[in-house]
């Protein structure tokens, strides 16, 4: 079963199937939602989920600089990690799972933040102030989200508070995205839009398998065809896509960007190489622009870690770096600065004073602290040590 049915429990058994005509005939629905099948024997690594599950937007909005989409799924179970991995289980009254996408318009950046998110109907706040959780899906990549619970149908408003961005600045982000905004976008929550979204299984001989589940295109729209590999992103053909931005229009800047990295080759310096550890990848580019260092440093540092299959970077993570030169070392446990930056996109970064042919740079990583779903939640813990040499 690959349809809404599989996910939606029932007061009288037998009547999945005919739930909507009960519906027409002036029943009132009352069923639960419950956790979707869980792989069993997860590696520990990234891996392939049971299923996944169909997602739609209700609309978007900027200051002109920050911009946040709102998408919606089926309320479905993550994993909180902070010291201790914490599961989240789907409780029968979630209306849903509430997805929020930030990305900085000028660089079409997608962007680690602060983030709140307040929702109002009438003017009222439902529920007070939340703070979605950073987290990390194989469809969406990295977004914050949480599942919430309404009260009833009908139109609300998200407002939610962005910024500043939670790491450093260089290039075309320097002296920019320095403070909060708050943006906001109404939306209509009926029941039968979250009810009417797929479930897809996947083929029990793939479910585990070391591999991932593509990225949403987020510039295909309509229902998914039915095949594992398929989109399942875009909207369900309502009007939910122009609703008004905190400046009052109906800002629709287009759907936002990948939160996949380019490919490191791509990048600008001297790729160092690419390691593999907690079955996350980390590559080493050093470069001498200028932006980034002092006047006593010559080179600069960056550390890209990322999902193996996607590219997705992993932030709020801890990095420290140790360099070995001719027996001797020259930079012990030294910790490296999260940054963002127009070329050197998203990565984990130092100032050096030099670096020679033969030296060894010893790179070790604390668990990233985001949240994750299925097929991330065994993945990026117990970190090993990798090791680069500059040739």
């Amino acid at each position: 079963m690959n349809r809404r049915g599989f996910l939606r429990g029932t007061a009288v058994a037998g009547t999945v199937g005919v739930a909507g005509c009960l519906e027409r005939l002036g029943f009132e629905e009352r069923s639960a939602w419950s956790n979707p099948p869980l792989v069993e024997n997860r590696p520990d690594a990234v891996y392939l989920p049971a299923g996944m599950e169909e997602m739609n937007t209700y609309g978007r909005a900027t200051d002109g600089e920050y911009a946040v989409e709102l998408s919606y799924t089926i309320p479905h179970r993550f994993w909180i990690i902070a010291g201790e991995t914490e599961q989240v289980d789907v409780k029968p009254d979630d209306s849903m799972h509430l997805m929020m996408t930030v990305w900085d318009v000028e660089t079409d950046t997608v962007l680690p933040v602060n983030i709140g998110l307040e929702i109002l109907r009438d003017g009222d706040s439902v529920g007070g102030r939340l703070t979605p959780w950073a987290m990390l899906s194989q469809r969406m990549g990295f977004h914050y989200g949480d599942n919430i619970e309404l009260p009833d149908e009908g139109e609300y408003t998200a407002r939610v508070q962005v910024g500043p961005i939670d790491a450093a600045q260089t290039g075309a982000f320097a002296d920019r995205l320095d403070s909060a905004t708050t943006l906001e976008i109404d939306f209509e929550f009926n029941r039968s839009d979250i009810h009417d979204l797929e479930f897809d299984l996947i083929d029990e001989d793939r479910r585990g398998s070391r591999e991932a589940l593509p990225l949403m295109d987020h510039g295909e729209h309509g229902d998914s065809d039915g095949d594992d590999g398929s989109d399942h992103g875009g909207h369900n053909g309502s009007d939910h896509d122009e609703h008004g931005g905190s400046d009052g229009g109906g800002y629709d800047p287009g759907h936002p960007p990948s939160s996949a990295g380019p490919p490191v080759e791509e990048l600008p310096g001297e790729l160092l190489g690419t390691e593999r550890s907690a079955d996350a990848k980390l590559s080493a580019i050093v470069t001498d622009v200028d932006r980034f260092t002092t006047n006593d440093e010559s080179v600069y540092l960056a550390l890209y870690l990322r999902t193996p299959y996607n590219d997705v970077s992993l932030p709020f993570a801890s990095l420290d770096a140790t360099i070995d030169r001719d027996g001797s070392t020259v930079l012990e446990d030294e910790p490296l600065t999260e940054t963002v930056d127009h070329e050197f996109v998203h990565h984990y970064g130092i100032g050096l004073d030099a670096l020679e042919s033969g030296d060894e740079i010893t790179v070790s990583v604390d668990t990233p602290t985001v949240s994750r779903h299925d097929g991330y939640e065994t993945a990026f813990f117990d970190f090993e040590d990798v090791s680069f040499e500059v040739p």
